[in-house]
């Protein structure tokens, strides 16, 4: 019987482990403060005022495979053609929690 339970609890072990993403502890609200002070100005309301295809808005990030915690980061860090890297700027836990901001925008269609 031992060994039954011993071998469910380490199935369900690898299970979770394999079926789950990397967890971030951001902070949304820090993240939509940030956002306000950083990227508002070209990114209001989830648009872009440079490019206004590649905007914030779930479907764009989507396309342009930046809809996840880590290609935002990724984007926000390094900047990439018109945008500017916030690497620098920004503490890389402000910058997870803007990438769990937008996320959680882009979820709700930026409303």
């Amino acid at each position: 019987m031992k060994k039954i339970i011993k071998v469910m609890l380490l199935g369900i072990a690898i299970f979770t482990f394999a079926f789950s993403s990397p967890a971030f502890a951001a902070d949304t609200v820090s993240g939509a403060k940030v956002f306000s002070a950083n990227c508002a100005s070209c990114h209001a309301g989830g648009k872009n005022l440079v490019k206004a295809e590649k905007s914030l808005k779930k479907d764009a990030l989507e396309k342009y495979g930046l809809y996840s915690q880590e290609a935002i980061i990724a984007q926000v860090t390094n900047g990439k053609n018109a945008m500017p890297a916030f690497g620098g700027r920004l503490k890389a836990e402000k910058i997870e929690d803007v990438a769990a901001y937008v996320l959680s925008q882009a979820d709700k269609d930026w409303k």
